[in-house]
């Protein structure tokens, strides 16, 4: 354990369980540019956020993929990255202690986040989201969870598999959706099971995250493993980024820390459900504000 709604695919039966599928993906209002790109594996859509913040987004994403140019044996410290936060908890409006981490991921409203659902089961009061977060600093601001969109099956049995969770998030006042500020990654699912990854985690003893570069593979069905050491509590819910883009380092979330064991009982060996049709009809869901 790496910490201190619906199923089935559109117009398919609750409970179906077929062949895993890419996401639909869904494009921005005219407001935002947007880059689509086919891949091998899927489609993703790079994100160029309005406001400036599209130069700080590609320094500090460059900063991440530079020192990562072949697979890792540890988790190496960074600066941090715009659309990568942590989870913290709050009282009296003061930040606590943070707990897991988190990643913007692209959606039409541009207010959602992905994370591993057993981080948030206590529910969203009290809970915030900081992108960027380093030694102290919030350069993102904070963002309150406004709302969880979890799978049924984890909500009723707590099933590995389904291990996700979308996390509304926003700001009191303001109307700019998070998306607009730290740029986001794109949801992948029907990816294949064997991929490079770069997965960022912010440890529970740090006030730094850290970022390591690895090959999966699928140790048992629908789960991912990634073999990299440093992957401490704290890191449940931290990014697998494929098909990073050099330039930018936006990538694909194709999993998060959590699933077999809540993400690995050890730091050096991390799971992640793999992200099929349960995830795509989830985000579908969260999108839809259901």
């Amino acid at each position: 354990m790496r910490d201190s709604a619906v199923r089935d695919e559109e117009n398919q039966p609750a409970g179906h369980s077929g062949p895993r599928q890419r996401v639909r993906w869904f494009s921005r209002p005219p407001g935002r540019a947007v880059l689509i790109s086919a891949l091998a594996i899927g489609v993703v859509a790079t994100v160029i956020p309005a406001d400036g913040a599209a130069g700080d987004i590609a320094s500090g994403f460059a900063r991440v993929v530079g020192h990562l140019v072949s697979p890792s044996q540890d988790g190496q410290d960074f600066a941090g990255t715009p659309a990568v936060g942590a989870l913290f908890s709050t009282t009296g409006g003061k930040l606590g202690q943070h707990f897991c981490t988190a990643s913007v991921v692209s959606s039409p409203h541009g207010d959602l986040v992905i994370t591993a659902a057993h981080c948030v089961s206590g529910g969203a009061a009290g809970v915030v989201f900081v992108p960027g977060y380093h030694h102290g600093a919030a350069p993102y601001g904070i963002w309150a969870v406004t709302k969880i969109y979890a799978d049924q099956a984890w909500n009723s049995s707590a099933d590995p598999d389904d291990d996700v969770a979308f996390l509304q998030v926003g700001q009191p006042g303001s109307i700019v959706p998070i998306e607009d500020v730290t740029g986001a990654e794109q949801l992948g699912t029907g990816t294949p099971a064997r991929q490079l990854v770069e997965v960022i985690g912010y440890p529970n003893t740090t006030d730094t995250p850290i970022a390591c570069r690895n090959w999966t593979r699928e140790p048992m069905s629908d789960q991912l493993e990634f073999d990299c050491g440093g992957y401490t509590d704290g890191t449940s819910g931290g990014p697998f980024l494929a098909s990073v883009d050099p330039l930018t380092g936006q990538g694909a979330v194709v999993g998060v820390i959590g699933g077999y064991e809540q993400g690995g009982d050890i730091p050096q060996i991390s799971y992640s459900a793999m992200f099929g049709p349960n995830v795509a009809a989830l985000f579908r869901t969260a999108v839809a504000g259901g």
